[in-house]
């Protein structure tokens, strides 16, 4: 990877994938790519950003050229919740910008990140210790467009040898990005609420387990996979990923640990309880570990302490607490 383009920039995981990958390879080698919603100025002043919708094939071409980028991290979609209102618009968004990305892959030799999702799997699968091979019938458009997107992945490595790759992430908990309209959303902003001294509202039951992971996991994840040698990768789009599994009543136990005041209350929401009882409680990610050495460093104790130190510093240097 010498020069690299993110796309969805500035969401949930590309807020913080980017200057992950500006560390690692050079802010000037990493073009951040987002929507016209205006990125932090940290991300827009540590390295080269460009406004795109990857709906926009020529636009989405003529950075690729300009910057000659030779590695695509694909992540600009509409995620679960989000997508359910609107799956138009969520097709159009997850799989024509998708199909954009691949084609000019295809034509500029450029190697395509794309990150599919527990959401690919559903009701049919086996939810505990879900395999890497396994029936994936999902009951949501965001799911839908995941299962599509592997296939698809796996078409352009197959037909024109397109370097594509991907993961299924599970749940994902960061103290940067706020959440964007996922399913297993509940699992951020719980710890916001802990950090302001709020009674949390759980849209879910509290026995629904879902898979999950720390959100440095799933950046560094992204990177080992990318950096992997690619004659160990037999399934390419994409690896399941685990690290933790719990359910709301736990994690919620886990943080009245370390902040004995807080408290949760259950408010079920329905549209997010049918979408959550069709995700995997947790995944059998031994492929990935087998392919190119994947290994976890976040369990659910490590992840409660680290986000609530980092929220509480971040409050700090706003001087609201």
């Amino acid at each position: 990877m010498r020069r690299i383009l993110v796309t969805g920039a500035t969401g949930q995981v590309g807020s913080e994938l980017t200057p992950a990958l500006r560390r690692r390879y050079g802010a000037d080698h990493v073009v951040a790519a987002g929507h016209r919603t205006a990125p932090t100025s940290a991300l827009r002043e540590a390295g080269p950003f460009v406004v795109l919708d990857v709906r926009d094939a020529a636009a989405l071409a003529e950075v690729v050229r300009r910057h000659e980028i030779d590695t695509i991290f694909h992540l600009a979609a509409l995620l679960s919740a989000v997508a359910e209102a609107d799956p138009p618009r969520a097709w159009e968004i997850n799989m024509q910008g998708l199909v954009n990305v691949l084609e000019v892959a295809r034509a500029h030799r450029c190697a395509v990140f794309f990150p599919s999702s527990i959401a690919a799997f559903g009701p049919e699968t086996p939810l505990a210790r879900t395999p890497q091979v396994t029936i994936q019938r999902p009951h949501t458009i965001y799911g839908v467009t995941k299962v599509a997107g592997e296939l698809l992945c796996n078409y352009y490595h197959r037909h024109f040898g397109v370097d594509t790759r991907g993961v299924r992430y599970p749940g994902l908990i960061s103290a940067v990005a706020k959440p964007g309209g996922g399913t297993t959303d509940y699992a951020v902003e719980i710890f916001y609420a802990a950090n302001e001294g709020r009674v949390f509202t759980c849209p879910l039951k509290p026995d629904t387990a879902l898979a999950m992971m720390y959100m440095d996991d799933a950046l560094r994840a992204a990177i080992e996979l990318m950096e992997a040698d690619p004659a160990r990768l037999t399934d390419r789009n994409a690896f399941n990923l685990a690290a933790m599994s719990f359910t709301p009543a736990e994690i919620a136990a886990a943080i009245k640990e370390q902040v004995p005041g807080f408290a949760m209350v259950y408010e079920i929401d329905p549209l997010r309880q049918g979408i959550a009882e069709g995700w995997p409680a947790s995944l059998d990610d031994s492929a990935a570990r087998q392919q190119w050495g994947w290994q976890p460093a976040y369990d659910l104790a490590a992840t409660v302490r680290e986000m609530l130190t980092r929220l509480a510093a971040t409050s700090a240097s706003r001087g609201e607490r």
